[in-house]
């Protein structure tokens, strides 16, 4: 039986290496505003396919209550505190060298998603696997968001490649730290930490994907990869 240690290690490499092709491609070429909100749209609908099939019904058949709710409380309130750091940040932000604040923010979300894979691989590697094609896809487009933002900024192309791959090596401590302390943990602590997990995703789609998504204006095609991405993990679900 593979340990959930190795099994988190081997999920991983598709995040890491999403955030690397989408560092590189943004590096050279940032997806028109267009093609962004595609994506954007197109991850939020995977994301919350994920959250809706995997961790939800998984913490409903765990009928701990108490600790979900815990989880869960404290998972929003770090997400908002994370939030204002970052908004007044942005408010006497420069237009031209290393946002730090938007990388700090990048590598714990980065972070938290990794707990989320190795909790997922604890669990199940059929869960693990699920949860982790939702996260390539956020993470793709996330490298894809702050290489874009850094290009911009004036950094050079190479700099602007590696910081995102660099954030994202947090994924990878997240998944291993996640495996190793939650593989034998409680029925109540498992539970917390997905209900934690769930909070990071809700706020990821509700506040910074679809947030953004919406800069540009939507057409039929934007509003109908929400749809696509939904029904494709779903469909992924039904086969795995």
């Amino acid at each position: 039986m593979t340990s959930p240690t190795l099994t988190a290690a081997k999920l991983v490499v598709a995040p890491v290496t999403a955030a690397a092709v989408g560092a590189v491609i943004a590096a050279r070429r940032r997806p028109s505003p267009s093609t962004t909100s595609v994506l954007q749209h197109l991850a939020a609908g995977i994301v919350i396919a994920a959250v809706a099939g995997e961790v939800l019904p998984d913490l409903r058949d765990r009928h701990s209550l108490a600790a979900t709710l815990i989880g869960f409380t404290i998972g929003v309130s770090c997400l908002l505190a994370l939030s204002g750091v970052e908004t007044r940040a942005e408010q006497r932000r420069r237009t031209e060298g290393v946002p730090t604040a938007m990388l700090v923010a990048l590598t714990v979300d980065l972070f938290i998603d990794g707990i989320l894979v190795g909790t997922g691989a604890a669990l199940g590697e059929g869960q693990g696997r699920i949860l982790t094609i939702a996260l390539t896809f956020e993470i793709l487009f996330l490298a894809l968001s702050l290489t874009g933002e850094l290009v911009e900024r004036g950094l050079s192309t190479a700099r602007a490649t590696m910081l995102p791959i660099a954030a994202s090596t947090a994924t990878i401590v997240g998944a291993l730290v996640g495996a190793a302390l939650l593989g034998h943990a409680s029925n109540a602590i498992q539970a917390a930490v997905l209900a934690f997990g769930s909070a990071a995703l809700l706020y990821l789609v509700t506040e910074e994907l679809l947030t953004e998504a919406h800069d540009t204006p939507d057409t039929t095609l934007h509003v109908a990869m929400f749809f696509v991405g939904f029904i494709s993990l779903f469909t992924v679900e039904g086969i795995l």
